[in-house]
């Protein structure tokens, strides 16, 4: 099992989770994270941290398409281990529907 970052991280990007992660499995894009798959050890400390609950484990039917999403961007953006300021418009577009199709950006981060 592993866990896995969805939709709702767009346009928020919230990093609490990359601090407490042990094994540094998080991966920057320009407006959201995702985890390496491969390299998330399941222990689940990052889930409790994403105040926005957009951090699930790939056992819930939510994350069912978000195993391939994630393992395809950790390979291609720069790993990210320290906590930032979440993106401006955070709290604007925390509860939006939709932000795969109308909001995401396939680029990369900064990573640290």
């Amino acid at each position: 099992m592993t866990f896995v970052v969805i939709d709702s991280c767009i346009r928020c990007k919230y990093t609490d989770c990359v601090e407490v992660c042990p094994v540094d499995c998080f991966y920057e894009g320009e407006n959201m994270l995702v985890i390496n798959p491969e390299e998330c050890i399941d222990c689940g400390v990052c889930e409790p941290e994403c105040p926005i609950e957009a951090i699930l484990p790939d056992t819930d039917e939510k994350a069912d398409d978000w195993v391939e999403f994630n393992q395809k961007y950790s390979d291609e953006w720069p790993n990210i281990t320290l906590k930032k300021d979440p993106l401006p418009e955070a709290e604007e577009m925390k509860d939006k529907q939709g932000k795969l199709e109308s909001d995401f950006s396939s680029e990369p981060g900064e990573g640290d």
